[in-house]
């Protein structure tokens, strides 16, 4: 009998919980035991430690957030910290871990696997920037979320005549925006990968304008840059764990430009952490699933060192390595269909 444990790092998103279940279910087939560790890397360096029982998992399959808590500790910034959480993974009889997280939390869990500690990773992004997975559970339910609000922003716009600039999470990659701006209609949207001109955006809305368009929904993502810079618009200097520092701002930015420059009102609307919580979609309910059941498969054949990814329609293994040796970032067709649409 085999005794697993499962956490969840990083930043939240709909879809854990249904992880969470697939794992304890699929390990109470096989007679194992899961144990849930409490807020990410940090419950296991402390031992916070309980176990997960189908009774406790029945019913978490569409509530958003994680009932393992969850936080951005960094097992590696300090000195004594690996050693407590092997330490830890022997007093609590643990054979392996399943971490449900993000580039840093997977980052993490290639390190500690190169150790010698059994483990696998579950890709949870609503950026959607994990490389060699289509998509990561939560991105699905961030894009309907954000694609939702902005049909909203859209009656309002056009009732009053407004341009609303929608900023969207997204640190080094537009996913969101990009999805979510195709799907509502946006006039225009700006992400990382793509460096914006302030004159074709005031250009393009004009044309509008004068083309007798009196409204405009800009989405911009809040790592987006000008061509005329590279500084991004933070909220603070101070960085986490893992060297982040918090974004947000360039959308107000940008709106001040657009009104300065058109004389057009201009409003702005930031989506923030909304994109986070909430119900997950049927798809990310169906993904987190089968990424769940995918992760303990690979744990039976002793499989360690992977992350399950979806490529096409399969689940598969992946190195660790290979999913956070790099960014997955908005190929440039997909953003040259949004482009054919803007203004």
């Amino acid at each position: 009998m085999k005794k697993i444990g499962v956490l969840t790092g990083g930043g939240d998103c709909p879809g854990l919980n249904a992880v969470i279940r697939a794992i304890v279910k699929t390990a109470l087939r096989n007679k194992w035991v899961t144990v849930g560790i409490k807020n990410g890397w940090k419950g296991l360096i402390e031992g916070d430690i309980f176990v997960l029982t189908d009774t406790l998992v029945s019913s978490i399959l569409p509530k958003g957030g994680t009932i393992l808590g969850t936080s951005r500790t960094n097992p590696f910034k300090e000195g004594g910290n690996v050693e407590k959480i092997t330490e830890n993974i022997k007093k609590f009889g643990i054979d392996a871990i399943v971490a449900i997280g993000g580039e840093d939390t997977l980052g993490v869990s290639a390190k500690l696997h190169k150790i010698g500690i059994p483990i696998v990773g579950v890709p949870k992004s609503i950026d959607n920037d994990l490389y060699g997975t289509d998509y990561s559970v939560g991105f699905d339910t961030a894009v309907s979320i954000a694609t939702e609000a902005m049909d909203r922003l859209h009656t309002t716009a056009e009732s009053h005549h407004r341009v609303i600039v929608v900023e969207i999470m997204g640190r080094h990659t537009g996913w969101i925006a990009t999805f979510a701006g195709i799907a509502s209609g946006a006039d225009e949207i700006l992400i990382p990968e793509h460096p914006y001109d302030i004159d074709e955006i005031c250009s393009n809305l004009k044309g509008r304008y004068e083309r007798g368009k009196t409204f405009s929904i800009v989405v911009v993502s809040e790592g987006a840059k000008p061509k005329a810079g590279d500084e991004l618009v933070i909220q603070t200097d101070e960085k986490d764990e893992f060297g982040h520092v918090r974004l947000g701002g360039i959308g107000s930015v940008l709106a001040r430009e657009i009104e300065q420059r058109l004389g057009f009102e201009t409003r702005v609307t930031v989506l923030g952490h909304v994109q986070r919580g909430g119900t997950p979609t049927a798809y990310d309910r169906i993904l987190a699933t089968r990424l769940g059941v995918a992760a303990i498969e690979l744990i039976k054949e002793d499989n360690y060192g992977k992350m399950v990814a979806l490529q096409g329609n399969k689940i598969v293994p992946i190195e660790l390595g290979e999913a956070v040796s790099k960014l997955k970032t908005v190929n440039t067709h997909l953003y040259r269909i949004a482009e054919g649409f803007f203004g």
